[in-house]
């Protein structure tokens, strides 16, 4: 559809408002126990699966990408993931090097569907979403022609490789469906050997209660002990099996996204994130993705980021946090604590 693209999305594709032909897959997901304390995944269960029931008439869904691949070096796109091997760094996530995407998107999102309106008139009725509905995106934008779900279980879209965000428009006026996406995976396997915590159980197939980014965003109380270790000096979500995907060598960044870009999260000092207090921190990521975890959660995230890659300098800060009136706070610095003794000894 020309309107995204000069409302500045990178992808458009339209298909059907009947349900994903994968929504059985979703189910048995569910039942699997997979989704973890997502609670918020299966109460809205039955209406996922079914467009109709989220949007009443609805015939049609508009899926649309905004890629956040970064343009850090004058028009070469950083293509590299980032790493945090000192024992000081720790690593957000691409997508959280933000402005939080929901509130940039919106604007778009709002015109686009003024001009779904527009082209049927004051019948028409629409609904967007960045992925805060009871939408399977992923399965609605393979349909769509907006990309191929990889065996990591998101999409893969050949001119944004793994990074962008996904968007979708349910409206009841009757659009032309694109052509589905074919998966082409092949025979690679990267993505599958690249998960530190083994998370991708099977190709297509991702058990949500040992990913990263799961166990560091979305779980708020203590990450399991034997899970920290593989954490390594993530403190926000994890994109080694998005970064290994061969897809990415044609990445371009995005057009929505590049000016709101904020190469300062890309990685920072653990001891200088350890030391904030609640306004420190809401002041540090405001307006960012970040501000999910709320302090508790991510302070919890850096200590075990520092059990991981900390050297004896960092035992001081670690005990200071581990008196944090917190108990999440402070039960994972004597973790922590105990890691770099263990390898001092």
């Amino acid at each position: 559809m020309a309107k995204a693209i000069e409302l500045g999305f990178d992808a458009c594709g339209v298909t059907s408002a009947v349900a994903p032909e994968t929504a059985s897959r979703f189910l048995n997901w569910l039942a699997g126990g997979r989704h973890g304390e997502m609670a918020w995944i299966e109460r809205n269960a039955a209406r996922r699966v079914n467009p109709d029931a989220v949007l009443p008439g609805a015939r049609s869904v508009v899926m649309l990408a905004a890629g956040y691949q970064q343009d850090l070096r004058g028009g070469v796109v950083d293509r590299k993931p980032a790493t945090g091997t000192g024992g000081r760094v720790g690593v957000i996530a691409r997508y959280a090097r933000y402005p939080d995407y929901h509130d940039v998107l919106a604007g778009p999102l709002r015109a686009l569907s003024g001009f779904l309106a527009q082209l049927g008139g004051a019948e028409t009725r629409s609904l967007w979403y960045v992925d805060t509905g009871p939408v399977l995106e992923r399965d609605l934008a393979q349909r769509a022609g907006l990309g191929f779900i990889g065996k990591h279980t998101n999409l893969i879209r050949r001119d944004l490789g793994n990074w962008f965000f996904l968007a979708a428009v349910l409206t009841t006026l009757e659009l032309e469906p694109d052509t589905a996406a074919r998966n082409r995976c092949g025979s690679c396997a990267r993505c599958l050997a690249a998960c530190p915590t083994q998370a991708i159980v099977a190709p297509f197939e991702l058990d949500a209660r040992r990913c990263i980014s799961y166990l560091t965003i979305e779980l708020k109380g203590a990450i399991p002990e034997a899970l920290r270790p593989a954490i390594g000096a993530r403190v926000f979500g994890c994109d080694d099996c998005l970064a290994v995907c061969p897809w990415n060598r044609w990445a371009r960044a995005g057009r929505l996204m590049r000016a709101h870009a904020r190469s300062d999260l890309a990685t920072g000092d653990l001891l200088e994130w350890l030391a904030l207090d609640g306004a420190g921190f809401k002041h540090a990521f405001a307006g960012t993705p970040i501000l999910r975890t709320k302090r508790r959660g991510f302070l919890r995230n850096v200590c075990v980021a520092l059990g991981n890659v900390g050297g004896p300098e960092c035992l001081p800060a670690l005990q200071r946090a581990a008196r944090d009136p917190e108990p999440l706070v402070a039960g994972h610095a004597q973790w922590a604590i105990r890691r770099i003794q263990e390898r001092g000894a």
